[in-house]
């Protein structure tokens, strides 16, 4: 890891990771305890790593079905031809190799909270003393009339990335000149990155580039504003002037169905027919085995303890990244590898006796408009008032100097290769 790759991810994180540095080791004569770790995303990998790093004592089991690990995080630059999909790409090897952990490529199916157990698909069980649960999000398929998980090709969501990546990627670069893209954006809490509005600015940079100005991008967003709007909307009027419309639901009404086979979209204000491309990104809710297993609430997310990442439902389980409630924070990769530290100190300290410290939290979310042209919003958090709460947050400025966003670019990139290795090497 280069000296600014270093800086940009560690600065934030220095307290949960000075905190897994105090070590012990298990008892002598005592079965080493077991954790178990579900899903190998940006939070469960985190977990993984840190919860087995300093010769814990600790016996750590990654169940993930993939051998490789996607992004959702920068996969709007493959969009927009800033990376190869190979680039957002990495496998767990490392983590087997260098601190032990026992890689388990296959799905968990259910959890039984009374036995302590994890049951995977080839009908095997885990035991665990103590479980982390980090699945991601589950697509509510039936939340956009007309559109199912069986029309993810039709009408790519890529809210999942590696093969929706790719075909999202391809179904872009088809769009003719003059073609129209509608995007369903989705409501509110959603997972983020890859985020809807750098993905129309991808889409859009993607159209340019081809020469293929004469094309328009909607937006159909069920939210009356969204994060980093004004930056947005000055990108979109400087960049790609008349390419980019972003409606309310105020103004569109609603979305009355979609019909993948002819690409049209029927709202209560107008008809969409035979779009060049229509991009459905449907409500979420937490992975599956979260809510099977009866840790997510009315919600369908997860309630947490914010000084700890304990879930609200079970003692000996936490739940990190984006299937948790995480308060002030967005369901970002950075937040789920903050919490995941957090969450890691915590079990090395009821397992090991490794000293703990309070729980601080922080999030940087970059967005790319443009080339060289890089937003951000972020902020450090604190349990507070039963939840992870702000205390202090930072946004770019419009009007910025184009060197100081290619700066924040820079800091994007940094990141990206800072945080991936600190999940996976």
């Amino acid at each position: 890891m280069n000296k600014l790759d270093r800086r940009v991810f560690i600065v934030g994180s220095a307290t949960a990771l000075g905190t897994l540095a105090f070590g012990a080791p298990a008892v002598l004569g005592q079965s080493k305890p077991r954790v178990v770790v579900i899903g190998g995303g940006a939070g469960g990998a985190t977990a993984a790593k840190y919860i087995a790093k300093d010769a814990s004592g600790i016996d750590v089991t990654l169940v993930e079905p993939s051998k490789q690990f996607v992004t959702c995080f920068h996969s709007n630059l493959v969009l927009g031809g800033f990376k190869p999909i190979e680039a957002i790409t990495h496998a767990y090897d490392k983590l087997a190799s260098a601190y032990g952990i026992k890689l388990n490529h296959q799905a968990a199916v259910s959890i039984d909270r009374d036995k302590k157990q994890v049951k995977l698909a080839d009908g095997s069980v885990l035991d665990y003393d103590r479980l982390v649960v980090s699945p991601g999000i589950d697509l509510k398929y039936d939340s956009v009339p007309g559109w199912g998980e069986a029309h993810e090709e039709a009408m790519p969501h890529a809210w999942k990335a590696g093969k929706q990546t790719q075909i999202l990627k391809a179904r872009l670069d088809a769009v003719p000149d003059g073609g129209v893209i509608v995007m369903l954006a989705p409501p509110n809490p959603y997972r983020c990155p890859p985020g809807p509005y750098e993905r129309v600015s991808m889409m859009a940079h993607t159209l340019k580039a081809a020469g293929k100005t004469k094309s328009k991008i909607i937006v159909l967003d069920p939210k009356d504003a969204f994060s980093k709007q004004a930056l947005f909307q000055e990108g979109w009027d400087k960049h790609y002037p008349g390419m980019v419309e972003w409606m309310t639901a105020k103004i569109y009404d609603s979305i009355k169905s979609v019909d993948p086979k002819t690409n049209t979209v029927v709202t209560g204000f107008e008809t969409y027919k035979n779009a060049a491309l229509v991009n459905v990104i449907p409500a979420q809710m937490a992975g599956k085995i979260a809510r099977d297993a009866g840790l997510a609430n009315e919600s369908g997310f997860c309630p947490i303890d914010p000084a700890s990442m304990k879930s609200a439902k079970d003692a000996n389980i936490y739940v990190v990244g984006d299937a948790c409630i995480p308060g002030d924070m967005p369901k970002s990769a950075f937040s789920a590898n903050s919490q995941a530290k957090i969450a890691a100190m915590m079990v090395r300290g009821e397992l090991v006796k490794a000293q703990t410290f309070p729980a601080r939290y922080t999030n940087t979310c970059w967005s790319l408009i443009e080339t060289d042209d890089t937003v951000k919003v972020g902020g450090r958090y604190e349990p507070k008032d039963g939840k992870i709460a702000a205390v202090e947050t930072f946004v770019s400025k419009t009007g910025e100097t184009p060197q100081l966003r290619k700066e924040t670019q820079a800091e994007n990139v940094g990141w990206y290769s800072g945080i991936t290795a600190d999940m996976f090497s």
